[in-house]
């Protein structure tokens, strides 16, 4: 893990979803960004692809504890007692205290929604402006995070076009496939 001074907190509702986590994840091991989460985002991402049948409860535990030792850094403590000062939906107030806690500059969500009124400071941005927004600070380095990803996907074997057409991720996808085009 590459040490890097922007820090971002990812809801669960990001973790959630294999090849976003897996995109937010490998950009920030390569060093984009500082990766942040509490236990309770991540006991919501274990209970959600639990009763989503995505994983079965051991699988998910897995991969919780795979994050955690790729990311032992990543996770905040001791952020509860500000969960009631904060002013977002009630549901989401652990986000925020923990976006505080780590000093945060953004926090990525796919319920932008459920950010509003966050302390002065504190962005939130959706899975594809974020990952955008890091292919624009550096597109060569953002484009080898992707290519490698592609490369570790093998059943089914998944080739760049395929990557973008999953993720579903119309600003990232039209900013990576124009670079490519006037490469």
């Amino acid at each position: 893990m590459i040490p890097a001074p922007f820090k971002v907190v990812l809801d669960a509702c990001v973790l959630y979803p294999f090849l976003i986590r897996d995109v937010l994840l490998q950009a920030a091991a390569h060093g984009f960004y500082q990766v942040y989460w509490s236990e309770m985002i991540l006991d919501e991402a274990l209970r959600n692809l639990i009763e989503d049948g995505r994983m079965r409860e051991d699988k998910a535990a897995n991969l919780l504890a795979v994050m955690r030792r790729a990311f032992p850094e990543a996770q905040v403590t001791d952020y509860e007692s500000l969960i009631p000062s904060m002013r977002n939906d009630e549901g989401d107030r652990h986000v925020a205290a923990a976006a505080v806690k780590a000093g945060a500059q953004v926090i990525v969500t796919s319920n932008r929604r459920d950010f509003y009124d966050l302390p002065s400071g504190i962005d939130v941005q959706s899975p594809d402006e974020f990952l955008s927004n890091l292919f624009d600070l550096d597109p060569p380095r953002m484009l080898s995070v992707l290519d490698a990803l592609a490369r570790r996907y093998r059943r089914p074997s998944m080739e760049l076009s395929r990557i973008l057409d999953a993720l579903a991720l119309p600003e990232l996808c039209e900013l990576v496939r124009t670079y490519c085009e006037a490469s």
